[in-house]
């Protein structure tokens, strides 16, 4: 099982639209609205690391009003929890 963080930048007042936008997609176990340099970041969980990268790629950052996205991968062997 493959998990991403995905932290997005976006149009003034467009950020309880995308949120209901990323929420409609599966893979996404959290989407949270956020104070800060980034407007909402998100959970998202696939089977591999190509699949991940698809939904990021072609679902997430094709939505409307999303202006930028940082995705953070996680280091396995770093343990953690």
């Amino acid at each position: 099982m493959e998990i991403a963080y995905v932290l997005i930048h976006c149009d003034l007042g467009s950020e309880e639209e995308i949120i209901k936008e990323i929420m409609k997609i599966a893979e996404t176990k959290e989407v949270r609205g956020t104070y800060g340099v980034y407007d909402i970041f998100c959970k998202v969980q696939s089977e591999s690391r190509e699949s991940l990268d698809q939904i990021i790629t072609n679902k997430i950052r094709k939505i409307p009003k999303i202006r930028s996205t940082i995705t953070l991968h996680y280091i396995p062997s770093q343990g953690g929890k």
